[in-house]
């Protein structure tokens, strides 16, 4: 290799690996003895309160957030930009509107129409098409980025370099090497950085969770996790998505890892299809819309989980633990808690919520307002970028366990990212280099 090439490579390794072994908690153990030893950062980022003489222009001079914000944990509202009104768009707009710590200040939609609607139903003073607007806004601390996935890790690095926290629908990045590459550069920037997998603030599981911790089941013994939708997706959302595990089951395996309190060690997957025979010609998981996966965990305890793209009963999400005092359990959500008795039925009058923005609305508020107060009191984020990554590396594993019918152990994965993201940084050198005398060979 060139030399430029060299030096460009060894750095994005560097940094991926030192990230993987600070996640997996290996003291090093996945680097090279030749990489310089591991450094934590501690320093934290605040906001200012600089304000601009024509806040309802769409476009502003350019400003360089990071030289101009100074640390301020002394103030409490958070000013907040939204990129993206659509349906989840909407539903954060719903949840920033009852947070007392959060004002919002301007949305972007590629369509303006839609951007202006939600501007005027939720009285933010500014709209607009552009995403760069809410990012260079001079006054927004925090932004809400709820774009297509494939918009997210390049929004995240543009707002870590304006000096804005930014709190992002999973997943962070499509691939796992822009996940890593946007966690990074908002550490760097010391920007904090929330993954909305907002499960995790269901009162149901948060319930399960306390339990746990509180040892009012006595010490684990097995986790058990339910998930099924009420009708399976269409087609055009299966193709492309990753599949099951990561399109659906990411969700729980997040879930199993939060209730379990240690880190995954090994999964084992297997998938099938039996509602909609018409995503049989996908890929990979994508042919799947059934699964069970089975993980186990560091301290020796397993998590079992089931994942069905159809339940015709509603929207099906139960959690169990199994302590050595006792075990909870969570139901269904229900619109309300009536019951009917009749000659041939006793049970619940309707059915289960069949959408999952009315069964989790509860979870989005808690998440906003959980991350509105950590950046207002300067605390970590609630659910982190790694934690969206590690959510994502087992998923990555679940499809890999189904493909090939095995256990898959968790230190394979670290090997497997820093193996891609070589080969990446390789075409991403050679592409930069004007000279035909730097051209090597690239492994397809």
């Amino acid at each position: 290799f060139c030399e430029k090439t060299q030096n460009f490579l060894i750095q994005k390794m560097y940094q991926t690996a030192s990230f993987l072994a600070l996640l997996f908690s290996s003291g090093g153990a996945f680097l090279p003895s030749s990489f310089p030893p591991l450094r934590s950062r501690h320093q934290t980022h605040s906001f200012t309160g600089q304000k601009i003489s024509n806040p309802k222009c769409a476009h502003w001079s350019s400003i360089d957030a990071r030289s101009s914000r100074t640390p301020d944990i002394s103030m409490k509202v958070i000013n907040v930009g939204i990129i993206g009104a659509g349906r989840i768009g909407l539903v954060h707009l719903e949840a920033l509107s009852s947070c007392p710590d959060a004002k919002p200040l301007i949305i972007s939609n590629p369509t303006v129409a839609k951007a202006q609607a939600a501007a005027e139903k939720y009285n933010i003073p500014n709209f607009t098409e552009s995403a760069d607007d809410v990012i260079n806004h001079p006054d927004v601390d925090a932004v809400w980025i709820c774009s297509p996935s494939s918009f997210h890790a390049q929004q995240i690095k543009a707002c870590a370099e304006k000096g804005k926290h930014v709190f992002c629908e999973k997943p962070i990045a499509t691939d796992m090497v822009e996940t890593i590459e946007a966690i990074n550069t908002c550490a760097a920037a010391n920007v904090k950085l929330m993954t909305a997998l907002q499960r995790r603030f269901d009162p149901n599981f948060a319930r399960v969770k306390k339990a746990i911790v509180d040892n009012e089941v006595g010490e684990v013994v097995q986790i058990k996790l339910c998930s099924r939708d009420p009708s399976p997706p269409p087609f055009q959302y299966v193709k492309g998505g990753g599949g099951i595990f990561c399109d659906m089951a990411i969700h729980d395996l997040d879930m199993s890892r939060f209730l379990m309190g240690s880190e995954p060690k090994r999964i084992l997957a297997v998938g099938s299809c039996h509602i909609d025979k018409s995503i049989e010609v996908l890929p990979g998981a994508e042919a799947y819309d059934t699964a069970t996966i089975i993980v186990e965990y560091e301290n020796g305890k397993t998590a079992t989980i089931d994942v069905c793209r159809q339940a015709p009963y509603g929207y099906d999400q139960r959690a169990e633990a199994l302590g050595t005092k006792g075990m909870i359990q969570t139901d269904n959500m229900y619109p309300n808690t009536a019951r009917m008795y009749l000659e041939h039925f006793t049970g619940n009058a309707d059915m289960p919520f069949d959408f999952f923005m009315s069964r989790y609305k509860e979870a989005y508020i808690q998440e906003t307002l959980a991350f509105c107060h950590a950046l207002a009191n300067d605390l970590p984020s609630p659910c982190s970028g790694e934690d969206g990554l590690m959510a994502l590396i087992m998923a990555i594993a679940a499809g890999i366990s189904a493909e090939e019918n095995r256990w898959v152990d968790f230190r394979e994965i670290p090997e497997f990212v820093v193996n891609r993201l070589a080969i990446q940084g390789i075409r991403g050198a050679a592409k930069k280099s004007p000279s035909s005398k730097d051209r090597f060979p690239v492994a397809a």
